[in-house]
């Protein structure tokens, strides 16, 4: 019998929209296996867009928040001849994705004192216009991988 592996062949859309998107988000908010949890969370922020931006389905908004955050370029550190250099480097779509989920994510759990749901709410609706903490994130990788342009040609 094959392991069971945290990969995309296991993954589950979320039973709302049917997402698969949805569904990797929910398990990234999960703590201790508690999916319902997760669920609830996600789909409680999910209602807070729907009021906060009218005429735009909340799931296209959660969508566009997580293209937004994804970077398409971060720095590695590379050793060549005994000095550590950032190379700037290409971000490959499933690293894209989790950066993405774990920037959003990190930008909520630093926030303190309001529910889950609010926090990811606000995030995501950000995120979807192009602010807030995730995409300052983003912004600081790309910044940084500007900045060491130079090291490009170690690139591997």
């Amino acid at each position: 019998m094959p392991r069971i592996t945290a990969s995309r062949k296991q993954l589950k859309p979320d039973p709302l929209y049917g997402s698969l998107l949805a569904g990797k988000f929910i398990n990234s908010i999960m703590h201790d296996g508690k999916r319902s949890v997760a669920q609830g969370v996600f789909y409680d922020a999910l209602e807070i867009i729907r009021e906060r931006v009218p005429g735009e389905e909340p799931i296209d908004v959660f969508t566009q928040a997580v293209e937004n955050v994804k970077p398409a370029i971060e720095v590695r550190s590379k050793r060549v001849g005994g000095a550590a250099y950032q190379v700037p480097m290409q971000v490959g779509r499933t690293r894209q994705q989790s950066l993405s989920f774990r920037w959003i994510l990190s930008a909520v759990r630093d926030k303190k004192g309001r529910p889950a749901a609010q926090k990811l709410a606000d995030e995501l609706v950000a995120a979807y216009n192009r602010e807030g903490a995730a995409m300052t994130k983003r912004e600081n990788v790309h910044r940084m991988a500007d900045a060491n342009k130079a090291f490009a040609h170690f690139g591997w």
